[in-house]
């Protein structure tokens, strides 16, 4: 008997290059003959590669990227792939309604123009952006109050946010500096605040004075260039003045590399390049107090026991899972994990993906997320298995953090950060002990948003389904408003 032939691989299964080859071409500047030339490839080949009817040899693969000057990495796909989310997204908006897209065809114009595909994004965020702008302004006019400036059509935090993905959440540069600071410093176990202090003021003539609460101009960290003293106010817990006096050094030390990085072209205003300044320096602070090989070892070791980790290096929650993310040094990598933190009414202030999962943009958020449920109990670790409408299944944990400096009468908002990663990571993690990770019964579905999500029986459900025809039966009552009546 004879085995059965292995189905031929289909075209949907073979990696696309084309859009992306031309795309690099363009960004060049070459022509096809002037690419194929030094490829040493006939331009009619060349031409049958960008059209996708040939299939990318990997010597060629490898050619091109030198020619080109682009690391092999960008033609892995994620950039493509987070593309696509955001578009999908986009056209999700009610704006569209009249004119539905499907998922093919979006995803055919961010692969045909990527750069097309990024001028829609841009026009999108603009018309956000004024939407916000207009609805602000008449609520002050409605008021009474100044008008003031027009805002701008692009969020300082989401350029942040954008530039911290497209680095994957990892800087050479302020992980060498951070290792240099330990050594100059001598920065050990033992009385490590005192060592950055003094590093401080024989290094870059800081004086480091600790402000008592209430007075005027109070501040939990505060630097007068003019004087050279950096006040810290004694309302920070021990952990919080360590990290605060490293991403200060990393601000009047390092300067150089952080502004480097403001450099990017995804910072497009001087309000993005302060809060990259700022989110690059708390970076630097978070590598100072926890080196990327002994944290890496000890995650490692602990099964990246967050709780744990936390007490042996000396950092809270967030700032542990934080680093976290982080671990993603070529070879020397740890669990690729997303990170999310969020308040109670839903709105995303700090967001990474290395998991691949992806976060809402522009619309709500998904509610059936294990991270609001951790609002419900307060310092407990929530533990989920999630699985998104396209099948791709992760582990996450949840849990509430709440800021500890204040007195008495201070009210610290709640927060929830929520840790994750694919499902097929999960057995490396503490968490995931006594977890049927392949039990159906235990998985949750989830979903990015519910214009993007197609499970029409959500008892959840806030929005129609763009992906699903909304048919509304005024006899028929689903779990749901917008689930459809049996045909």
């Amino acid at each position: 008997m004879t085995a059965p032939k292995k189905p031929a691989a289909s075209a949907r299964d073979t990696p696309r290059f084309g859009a992306k080859i031309r795309s690099l071409r363009r960004c060049a500047g070459l022509s096809q003959a002037e690419l194929a030339q030094r490829l040493e490839v006939s331009p009619s080949y060349l031409n049958l590669l960008e059209h996708d009817k040939r299939a990318l040899p990997a010597p060629l693969l490898i050619k091109l990227a030198r020619v080109l000057e682009v690391d092999l990495a960008s033609f892995a796909g994620e950039d493509d792939a987070r593309l696509v989310h955001d578009l999908l997204e986009v056209f999700a908006d009610p704006l569209f309604e009249e004119a539905p897209l499907t998922n093919t065809e979006v995803r055919e114009v961010a692969s045909a123009s990527p750069a097309a595909a990024r001028a829609v994004l841009q026009l999108y965020r603009a018309y956000r952006g004024a939407q916000v702008a207009t609805d602000a302004l008449s609520s002050r006019l409605e008021a009474g109050d100044d008008a003031g400036g027009a805002s701008r059509s692009s969020l300082p935090s989401e350029e942040v946010s954008d530039l911290l993905q497209q680095h994957m959440n990892y800087f050479p540069a302020l992980e060498e500096r951070a290792e240099q600071l330990r050594r100059e410093a001598g920065l050990g176990e033992l009385d490590r605040f005192g060592a950055l202090v003094r590093h401080l003021a024989r290094a870059c003539d800081v004086r480091v004075e600790i402000a008592r609460s209430g007075q005027p101009g109070a501040a939990l960290r505060r630097f007068d260039p003019r004087s050279r003293v950096l006040w810290l106010s004694e309302l920070l817990p021990t952990r919080s003045r360590l990290f605060q006096l490293a991403a200060q050094v990393a601000l009047i030390a390092h300067a150089d590399v952080l502004d480097g990085l403001g450099r990017d072209p995804l910072l497009t205003s001087p309000e993005s390049r302060a809060l990259a300044r700022v989110a690059l320096a708390n970076y630097f602070a978070g590598a100072v107090w926890m080196p990327y090989m002994e944290f890496l070892r000890a995650a490692e070791e602990l099964r990246y026991d967050i709780d744990v980790l936390g007490r042996r290096f000396g950092v809270g929650f967030e700032q542990t899972c934080h680093r976290l993310t982080t671990l993603r040094r070529p070879t020397q990598e740890g669990v690729p994990f997303h990170m999310v933190r969020i308040d109670v009414a839903g709105n995303i202030s700090k967001r990474f993906s290395a998991s691949g999962i992806r976060f809402a943009r522009y619309a709500g958020v998904c509610p059936r997320w294990n991270i609001f449920s951790a609002f419900q109990t307060p310092g407990m670790i929530r533990v989920q298995v999630s699985r998104m409408p396209e099948g791709a299944s992760f582990f996450c944990i949840a849990r509430t953090i709440q800021k500890d400096s204040g007195g008495y009468h201070a009210q610290q908002p709640v927060q929830a950060i929520g840790l994750g990663c694919a499902v097929e990571h999960a057995p490396r993690l503490v968490y995931a002990d006594g977890v049927d990770l392949h039990n159906p019964g235990l998985v949750t579905p989830v979903g990015v948003t519910c214009r993007l999500c197609e499970r029409t029986a959500c008892e959840q459900r806030a929005l129609p389904s763009l992906k699903v025809p909304l048919r509304v039966d005024p006899n028929y009552r689903g779990l749901s408003l917008y689930a459809p009546a049996p045909e």
